[in-house]
């Protein structure tokens, strides 16, 4: 078997271990339905039957359009189910790691093959970015983006081929349509496109370096002037979420940023996220050896990038360590520019490709310095690398399938009592007039009269529910089954047939209320669920 023919067994095997990880048990791993993901969905549908394709959807503090657009498309090719609405996130993970492979091939001159199928693996089976994959947040596209982009960038300026910067231009620019971390990424890409003019204008090749940099900027120009039109003329949605978190709101902001900073240096070895949606909470992001692995290969990087600068030497390697570095530091700054929830594993989603590139760096080397050692024990060799990587693989499965997945944090922080309360209320509806009152606290949403955001899950699951029943087409569904309430409406309410009324929280004074209006009823109790049914 020829070498060739080995590298794409272990690349195939490693895109299916990356396919196991993110659609395994995909409907019922994470559990319930956040309501920040059943909105996407309830956008996605709105679409589909007004034909009304956002480039920004304004509610819930603003997202841009692009995985609305994609979830509308697994809605209408598989029904709208919760597991729809987690596809197209998992695809794109999945796919981030055959993007990856791709650019760590380009990056590097020796032992290319070796270091991208690494850096791909240690992506594949990474608790940060298969979490990330499975809850359907628009984050999980930058990663994808940034590595097709910078795979089709270093390309054409490798290989000198302006057609390689078309299809670099168009993933970037897909990439502001993603999530608002993304727009760190330009200076990322003046940062890597100063190291590339060093390389074309030593080699006197000056005319060369600005026709594909100018090929390279109209297509993102072009692709990305819809959107940014659109934040011209709406100022208010760019800064958005961004402005409220920014640690420029603070009272004491060079406080605030060496803070942020710190606990986001930290979050890879020593203390991660402490939200339980977002991760183990506060274990490290990293495994602790793919951690130490990653530590080496940024000091790996910035060592042979310093070399390079003391030596004048503005080469492809030299471009591949500017690149590294570079993008570490960009892709970090979303996180550290912000006061709210630090360390923040979805604001720095982006770093995840340049990490494990790190990581796969130096696991290069240290199989090397453990091949020198061993001598020629190739069987001790292989025996203990390919333990190395089960343990790796068996540690972030037992921990995201195992130990998170079945935590009841995990439960609580996906509100999996909003997908019950959908199901029982949908079930209730051919009998009864639904009501449901929303004391829960959340942004409020235009969506069906201004209520707040928790309400979307429910509403989702409803919509779900009458698509199955009657199908997608009929008009009947373009409205959830029950009549959405604030507490302080309770007075307003009226009813024309019996009716179920459930609080999405618990409240004895609130069924205290309900009992005084609509004299009669009782309480009832299904599935740990309790709501008020009058006659």
């Amino acid at each position: 078997m020829t070498e060739k023919s080995k590298t794409l067994i272990l690349f195939a095997l490693i895109v299916g271990i990356a396919l196991f990880f993110r659609f395994y048990k995909l409907d019922s791993i994470p559990p319930g339905l956040y309501p920040d993901i059943a909105i996407n969905g309830n956008n996605a549908i709105k679409s589909l039957q007004t034909g009304d394709y956002k480039l920004f959807y304004p509610d819930n503090n603003g997202r841009e359009g692009l995985i609305m657009w994609l979830d509308a498309a697994a809605i209408y090719l598989f029904g709208a189910s919760v597991w729809a609405l987690k596809f197209p996130a998992a695809l794109f993970g999945t796919l981030t790691i055959v993007g990856l492979y791709l650019l760590a091939r380009q990056l590097f001159e020796k032992n290319s093959e070796f270091i991208a199928l690494l850096s791909s693996f240690f992506l594949a089976v990474s608790f940060w970015h298969v979490n990330f994959s499975r809850i359907g947040f628009r984050a999980i596209l930058v990663p994808f983006c940034l590595v097709f982009a910078f795979y089709f960038f270093v390309k054409g300026f490798r290989t000198k081929k302006n057609a390689w910067q078309i299809l670099g231009g168009f993933f970037f620019a897909a990439g502001f349509y993603t999530y608002a971390s993304f727009r760190l990424a330009v200076p990322l890409l003046f940062s890597v496109l100063a190291g590339w003019f060093l390389y074309y204008w030593r080699g006197k090749l000056p005319l060369k370096f600005l026709r594909a940099s100018a090929i390279l900027l109209a297509v993102i120009f072009i692709i990305a002037l819809p959107i940014g039109v659109y934040f011209l003329f709406n100022f208010g949605d760019f800064i958005g979420r961004a402005g409220q978190t920014s640690i420029f709101s603070a009272d004491n902001p060079l406080f605030v940023l060496g803070k942020s900073l710190v606990f986001h240096l930290a979050m890879f070895n020593i203390y991660g996220d402490g939200n339980w949606r977002h991760n183990y909470a506060g274990s490290p992001e990293l495994f602790w050896p793919v951690g130490i692995l990653f530590l080496a290969g940024l000091a790996i990087s910035v060592k042979r990038l310093a070399a390079h600068i003391k030596m004048k030497d503005f080469g492809l390697e030299f471009n591949s360590y500017l690149l590294l570095i570079s993008w570490f530091f960009f892709m970090l700054l979303p996180g550290v520019f912000t006061q709210e929830g630090i360390p923040h594993a979805v604001r720095t989603i982006g770093v995840t490709p340049v990490v494990f590139i790190f990581s796969g760096l130096a696991g290069c080397a240290a199989y090397y310095w453990l091949a020198d050692m061993l001598k020629n024990n190739g069987k001790a060799l292989a025996s203990l690398s390919i333990l190395f990587l089960f343990i790796v693989a068996g540690h972030e499965y037992y921990k995201y399938f195992v130990t998170w997945a079945q935590n009841k944090n995990v439960s609580d922080a996906f509100t999996q009592i909003f997908v019950d309360e959908g199901k029982l209320l949908s079930g209730l509806s051919a009998d009864f007039q639904t009501i449901v009152i929303v004391n829960e606290p959340g942004v409020p949403v235009p969506y069906s009269g201004g209520i707040p955001m928790p309400a979307q899950t429910i509403i989702f699951e409803e919509l779900t529910d009458c698509f199955q029943r009657k199908g997608f087409d009929n008009s009947a569904c373009s409205v959830p089954y029950s009549r959405f309430v604030l507490p302080g409406d309770i007075n307003e309410l009226t009813i024309n047939k019996k009716a179920a009324i459930l609080p999405m929280k618990k409240d004895k004074i609130l069924f205290k209320n309900l009992e005084q209006k609509f004299p009669g009823g009782t309480l009832k109790i299904n599935n740990g669920i309790t709501y008020y049914e009058t006659f």
